[in-house]
């Protein structure tokens, strides 16, 4: 079945007022009405003018047309979505039949008329929203309140949906990943006629944070020690986003070790673990006793760390 643009037929924009289609619609019928116009497709042309105008012209029926055709493109087979028509109560007098594509999307049989001035009463739920909302990680080890705006669609007077900036108050639960969603009822797409709201869903996603990393429910801290700290051990305190602790660090540890501190990563019925990977810092040989200090730790120490490069 094609797929009819009765913003095309009536020669209107999507965004065009009520006042610019009813314009339109009295242009259109008075040029193609049959006992005027000496145009072969007159009376084609004339019934589907007055199909696009009664679609347009009822705000229920234009905000259902405009959902349902979002995802339409041009060329292809238009079938409406299974029960797209429940809902509609048709009640209309012996007035001209209107199309095939009309009646599949809004009811009716093609062996009863449809009336302009005909009632119809569609109800249907509103879509769903998607949205991103960006925490900090400590939100997702402790929880937190945060208030969002949002724009929102919704029906205006004449019948077109408009966006309007509304708050929500949402909840960060604890434990809460990056990549998860919040459901907030009702909060979606408005409804039409008795259909309920869509929900809102926000996805997670984490501020990029100065100190730690995160990959899924695990957190990484690179730890900067100083070289007698990683040769011969030392106890440091390490920050992490439950505060701060005090590990070992273990003797001899080289630069990329990674010593997991278990359980300690982002809370949960399975709570990933904490990380913290040695970084080895240099003290600078901005000094002629730093620079001594360094020649005596080559002169004892024999080092060569390309050892294993050489053949």
């Amino acid at each position: 079945m094609e797929y009819k643009d009765y913003y095309k037929i009536m020669g209107v924009e999507r965004d065009a007022t009520q006042d610019q289609i009813k314009r339109a619609y009295r242009k259109l019928a008075r040029k193609y009405h049959p006992d005027i116009s000496k145009a072969s497709d007159a009376e084609e042309r004339f019934k589907e003018v007055g199909e696009a105008y009664a679609v347009l012209k009822d705000p229920e029926k234009r905000t259902a047309y405009d959902q349902l055709g979002q995802n339409w493109k041009g060329g292809e087979d238009f079938r409406p979505p299974p029960n797209w028509d429940q809902g509609f109560e048709y009640s209309g007098g012996d007035a001209e039949q209107f199309s095939d594509f009309f009646e599949s999307v809004f009811g009716g049989t093609s062996s009863r008329g449809y009336e302009g001035q005909a009632q119809r009463e569609f109800h249907m739920r509103g879509e769903d929203s998607h949205a991103k909302i960006v925490i900090d990680l400590e939100d997702a080890y402790k929880g937190a309140s945060r208030t969002i705006t949002l724009k929102k669609t919704v029906l205006g007077a004449d019948g077109r949906p408009y966006l309007k900036e509304h708050k929500l108050n949402v909840r960060i639960p604890k434990g809460i990943r990056q990549g998860q969603h919040i459901r907030l009822a009702g909060q979606g797409g408005v409804g039409m006629g008795k259909g309920e709201a869509g929900d809102l869903y926000l996805k997670i996603e984490f501020r990029s944070h100065a100190l730690y990393r995160v990959e899924g429910g695990d957190v990484y801290l690179d730890l900067p020690v100083a070289p007698w700290e990683a040769a011969l051990g030392a106890k440091v305190k390490v920050p992490t986003p439950a505060g701060v602790i005090e590990m070992t660090v273990p003797e001899n540890s080289s630069a990329g070790r990674k010593l997991r501190l278990k359980g300690r990563g982002i809370p949960g019925k399975e709570a990933g673990d904490f990380y913290v990977v040695i970084q080895i810092a240099l003290p600078p040989a901005d000094s002629d006793a730093a620079k001594a200090a360094y020649h005596e730790m080559e002169k004892v120490l024999a080092f060569n760390p390309r050892a294993h490069l050489e053949g």
